[in-house]
C-alpha cells in the first residue's frame, strides 16, 4: 500500500508539476555528473561521453568558495535595492551605477592615500594609473580608509539624487521613477566615464595568500570581503529587529498610509533608507574590486543584472532574500564552470532564475517585506 501511495503520489507531481519533475530530473544528473568527476569516472554511451571526466575535491572548494565570496558582495548590494522596492515602491536601474560611483570614490581615495610619498603624479594617482597594486596586509590603512569613503560617498550620491530626482517626483506614478532611475544610471555611468575613462584599471592583488586544508587558497583580500560582508549583514539584520528604525521601514514596507497615521516620520525613513541602501551599495562595489583586482565604469551596471537575479530569486523587497539570492546566484555562476565555459556561466545564473520564478514566482522568501 505504501509503494502504491507513493506511485500516485509521484504521478500526481509529474501531472500537476510537470516543471517540478524536469528541474529534479536536472538536477539528480548534474549531482550524479559531479560525483563521478570526482570519483574520476568517465561514462560513454555509443562513443559519446554521458557524464564524468576529471575534477578535484580541491578545484569544486575553490570554486563554492568565489562563489560565496562573490555571493556576499551581491547579497550586500541587492540589500540596497530591495529596500528601495520595499519602501519606496520602485525598481532603482540607477542602483548598479551607485556601486560603481562607491567603488570609484573609495579607490581614488585609497589609490591616492598609498601613493603619498612614492613619488608618483598625483594626477596618475587619481585617474588609479600608476600600476601599483594595494592589498589588505601591505597597505591597511588605506584600504580602511577607502572602503569608509565608497560607503559615505555613495550615501552622498544618493542623497543627492534623491533631492534633485526622486523627492519631486515621490507621488507620481512607479513607472515614472522607473525611468528616472534609468536616466539618472545614464548620466552617472557616462560622467565616471567623462573623469576616468573607459579603460579597465587593475587597483588591487592579494598580498598574502592563506591554504585552507591543504586544499583551498584564499587570499587577504578575499578574507576581507568575507568578514566584512557577513558583519554588515549581521549589523543590518540587528537594525531590522532591535531598533525602532528597523520597524519603522517594515511598517513602512506594509503599509505606508498606515505608518503615516500613527506618526511614524515617512520623510525620514526614506531618507534613512536611502542612507543605508547607498552606503551598502558603495562598500558592496569596492569589496568586489578588492577581490577581482580591477575597475572599470561600467562594471557596476553589469553587475546590476546579477544584483536583479540575486533580489528577484530571494523574494523581491526581503532583506533576507536579497542575502540569501546573492549567495545562491553567486555559487551558481561560479559552479557553473564545471559544465559551462566561462563565457556562459552568467546564463546559467538567469536559468536559475527562471526556475525559481517557475516554481515558486513570490522568491524563496516571498512576499514584500523588508525583514
Amino acid at each position: 500500500m505504501g509503494i502504491a501511495e507513493f506511485a500516485r503520489d509521484g504521478r500526481v507531481v509529474m501531472g500537476d508539476r510537470p516543471g517540478a519533475a524536469v528541474v529534479a530530473a536536472v538536477s539528480g544528473f548534474l549531482l550524479l555528473d559531479l560525483v563521478a568527476k570526482l570519483a574520476g569516472t568517465t561514462v560513454f554511451f555509443l562513443g559519446t561521453r554521458l557524464l564524468g571526466g576529471s575534477l578535484t575535491v580541491g578545484s569544486l572548494l575553490s570554486m563554492v568558495v568565489d562563489g560565496l565570496l562573490v555571493g556576499l558582495a551581491v547579497g550586500l548590494a541587492g540589500i540596497g535595492l530591495s529596500m528601495t522596492y520595499s519602501i519606496l515602491d520602485f525598481a532603482n536601474f540607477a542602483h548598479g551605477d551607485t556601486v560603481t560611483a562607491g567603488a570609484f570614490l573609495g579607490w581614488v581615495t585609497a589609490y591616492t592615500t598609498a601613493g603619498l610619498g612614492t613619488g608618483a603624479p598625483i594626477s596618475e594617482l587619481f585617474m588609479l594609473n600608476s600600476g601599483r597594486q594595494l592589498s589588505t596586509v601591505s597597505t591597511f590603512l588605506p584600504v580602511l580608509l577607502g572602503l569608509v569613503v565608497a560607503g559615505i560617498g555613495s550615501v552622498a550620491v544618493v542623497l543627492l539624487v534623491d533631492r534633485l530626482t526622486y523627492r519631486p517626483m515621490r507621488n507620481t506614478d512607479n513607472i515614472s521613477l522607473l525611468i528616472a532611475s534609468i536616466g539618472v544610471a545614464l548620466a552617472l555611468r557616462y560622467l565616471i566615464a567623462f573623469v576616468f575613462g573607459t579603460q579597465t584599471s587593475g587597483v588591487a592583488s592579494g598580498g598574502l595568500r592563506v591554504t585552507l586544508f591543504s586544499m583551498i587558497s584564499i587570499t587577504d583580500n578575499e578574507i576581507t570581503l568575507l568578514v566584512v560582508s557577513l558583519l554588515l549583514m549581521l549589523g543590518v539584520h540587528l537594525l531590522l529587529q532591535r531598533t525602532k528604525l528597523g520597524k519603522a521601514m517594515r511598517a513602512m514596507a506594509d503599509n505606508e498610509d498606515l505608518a503615516r497615521v500613527t506618526g511614524i516620520p515617512t520623510e525620514r525613513v526614506i531618507r534613512l533608507t536611502w542612507i543605508l541602501g547607498g552606503g551598502l551599495a558603495g562598500i558592496g562595489g569596492y569589496l568586489l574590486v578588492l577581490e577581482s583586482g580591477t575597475i572599470s565604469f561600467n562594471f557596476g551596471w553589469i553587475l546590476l543584472l546579477l544584483i536583479f537575479a540575486a533580489v528577484i530569486v530571494g523574494g523581491i523587497g526581503s532583506i533576507y532574500g536579497a542575502m540569501a539570492g546573492g549567495i545562491l546566484i553567486g555559487l551558481v555562476d561560479s559552479l557553473a564552470l564545471i559544465w559551462l565555459p566561462s563565457g556562459l556561466t552568467r546564463a546559467s545564473a538567469f536559468l536559475v532564475l527562471i526556475v525559481v520564478l517557475l516554481l515558486r514566482p513570490s522568491g524563496i522568501f516571498g512576499g514584500v517585506s523588508t525583514a
